[in-house]
């Protein structure tokens, strides 16, 4: 297993924040012109608003799902070196 870098650059992460502002404008946009009854237009924003909590929430818990992977990875692995470290002392005596 090997680490990624992942450190963005300031251009992605301003090309990031300028999409999710661009694409919350037009789908708020979108609903508010919409030809549509008030309660129609308060479901959909609704919607919207829980669609993009939920896709963060998702995302994170991913990458949490991902790190405690690594985590538990880089314990096992130093477990092994150890235990292998242990047995080469051993062969040496």
């Amino acid at each position: 297993m090997h680490d990624q870098n992942t450190n963005h650059s300031a251009a992605w992460m301003n090309f990031t924040y300028a999409s999710f502002a661009l694409s919350a404008a037009m789908m708020a946009g979108g609903i508010f012109f919409m030809d549509a009854g008030f309660a129609a237009k308060g479901f959909y924003s609704m919607a919207a608003i829980m669609l993009v909590h939920t896709s963060i929430t998702l995302t994170k818990t991913l990458r949490d799902n991902q790190e405690a992977g690594r985590l538990i990875n880089k314990i096992e692995d130093a477990k092994t070196e150890k235990l292998l470290m242990d047995i080469s002392r051993k062969d040496s005596e």
